[in-house]
């Protein structure tokens, strides 16, 4: 992983912010509210408003780009960046935009991000995942993805047991866990 300085790091941290919100506005007019079924499997796990601000796109024939700042991020000696074409879904603040049929699970996960988002707003959320991938070497590090997989387990183990992702996530954010 290159060494960086705060500059740079800010930098990258807009210019993921950039892609975030410009990802969003493209994705966004295609996108649906969630179903009934969907809601029902989530339902009592997040807040009325984030599921109502929420809308899922599942995309056929077509990938998510990745960003334009790719090629210089690999100029600067970055490697194993997230290939965006190859996720199951990616979050754009309140946009879930999938490559595959979305799961109870998947979309869990991914709404897991629209509470991040919803908590941290966008810059600081783009702040936080290029810090953790700078801490932890990789996507399978950054504290973002992290808190989503663990409550997305949570899930999936009991279904039934109902818990706040909202205050789950405000936790993280209070204890500075990002």
């Amino acid at each position: 992983m290159p060494q960086l300085s705060a500059e740079q790091i800010a930098e990258i941290s807009r210019l993921v912010a950039q892609y975030i919100i410009a990802q969003r506005e493209g994705f966004s007019p295609q996108a649906v509210p969630l179903d009934a079924a969907q809601r029902a499997a989530i339902a009592g796990f997040f807040l009325p408003q984030a599921l109502d601000a929420a809308s899922v796109l599942v995309l056929h024939g077509k990938r998510v780009e990745n960003p334009p700042f790719y090629p210089m991020l690999a100029g600067m000696g970055f490697s194993g960046l997230p290939d965006f074409s190859q996720m199951a879904a990616i979050t754009f603040r309140d946009v879930v935009v999938s490559h595959v049929s979305l799961s109870d699970g998947l979309l869990f996960h991914e709404l897991v991000h629209v509470e991040q988002y919803r908590q941290l707003g966008i810059p600081r959320f783009a702040e936080l995942y290029v810090q953790g991938f700078l801490a932890g070497g990789g996507y399978d590090a950054i504290p973002l993805e992290s808190n989503a997989y663990a409550l997305g387990r949570r899930f999936e183990g009991n279904p039934r047991q109902r818990f706040s992702v909202a205050e789950e996530v405000g936790k993280w954010v209070r204890e500075n866990s990002f």
